[in-house]
């Protein structure tokens, strides 16, 4: 049996890089008082094995109850442990939008499951708002179809959500009400090398968020998981988030200035992070060499084109200083 490849920007074999254009992590972090937090967490005991204080101040976060907060491991391991939880179900068929994170295929394959063209013929459904890696909305069309699909199982990825720079989402709140909101706040903190996330479960899904509970090891989040989380659920911390948005928004003008002149087509986003094509193809290994990391988009289905973040100014220089002296000679601004 063969499976998809799981490809992710940021650290790979060779470590990490320099200017790392390839991560979606928030490049204001990491959040000062998140990062202490985390420091001083106690590593020497397990946490509390039932996470009750954890679940409590996530759902005064998010106005739910306590047992509709599920903790997780990460993102990526609820996403296997939802397509688990499916597959046992008999719910042998999902969706997943066209460009999207890997994972969601993965799953699939790892637990047998076929994929569905069309979110009308799959039992479970994942959308991502933003969706990486263009940081759009989801598809209206696709919308339409869940609000007439109301037996489906859908899973929202909430990960980009804090990150958002301007418009407004698609799924309405009663219709993100009804789905398995996944939230990973690493990215948001640019923190994601702690992992921790927790899901709110639909109001009316108990009996499946008890089963998905139970399928979980025990202490899925660690100490310094357990630290992340709880300072997320603190106001300063959500006030920094929002705070940090103004300088991504500056920084991404920027970038996206610099790209067009330099030739490269620019996709929409409403996110720091987009994709863009360049005029000419790109040799990622020699920006490698000189420090310089994109995020080839090719395993989310768009050969040619290469997802970037914002960056510091500093990175931003690196990043033009590299295409510039890698370019075509009639291809300089």
């Amino acid at each position: 049996m063969t499976f998809p490849q799981r490809e992710h920007g940021s650290t790979d074999a060779q470590g990490p890089v320099r200017w790392d254009f390839s991560s979606n992590a928030n490049a204001c972090g990491p959040c000062p008082q998140v990062a202490r937090a985390v420091q001083q967490a106690d590593a020497c005991h397990y946490p509390d094995p039932s996470y009750a204080q954890l679940r409590q101040a996530l759902a005064h976060l998010h106005g739910v109850a306590s047992d509709r907060i599920l903790l997780a491991g990460s993102a990526s391991e609820w996403i296997q442990r939802l397509t688990g939880w499916a597959a046992l179900h008999r719910r042998q068929s999902v969706w997943w939008p066209r460009h999207a994170y890997g994972d969601y295929a993965h799953a699939a394959a790892a637990w047998g499951l076929e994929r569905s063209h069309h979110p009308s013929q799959a039992a479970l459904l994942w959308l991502c708002e933003p969706g990486s890696p263009l940081g759009q909305n989801e598809d209206l069309a696709s919308l339409a179809t869940l609000m007439q699909h109301p037996h489906a199982l859908v899973a929202l990825d909430c990960a980009y959500q804090p990150l958002r720079l301007d418009g407004s989402p698609a799924l309405s709140p009663s219709l993100q009400s009804n789905c398995w909101q996944i939230w990973s706040p690493n990215k948001a903190l640019g923190m994601t090398g702690v992992r921790a996330a927790y899901v709110i479960a639909p109001e009316l899904a108990r009996t499946a968020a008890m089963e998905l509970d139970a399928m979980a090891a025990s202490w899925p989040v660690g100490s310094h998981g357990v630290a992340l989380l709880m300072q997320w659920s603190q106001p300063e911390v959500q006030d920094w988030v929002r705070r940090s948005l103004k300088t991504l928004w500056a920084w991404k003008t920027a970038l996206v200035h610099d790209l067009i002149a330099r030739g490269w087509q620019c996709q929409p986003s409403h996110t720091p992070y987009f994709c863009a094509r360049p005029p000419y193809p790109l040799q990622a290994e020699a920006l490698r060499a000189r420090g310089v990391k994109l995020r080839d988009a090719t395993s989310f289905g768009l050969p040619g084109w290469w997802r970037l973040s914002a960056q510091p100014d500093d990175a931003r220089l690196a990043l033009t200083e590299a295409l510039d002296a890698l370019a075509p000679t009639e291809s300089h601004p």
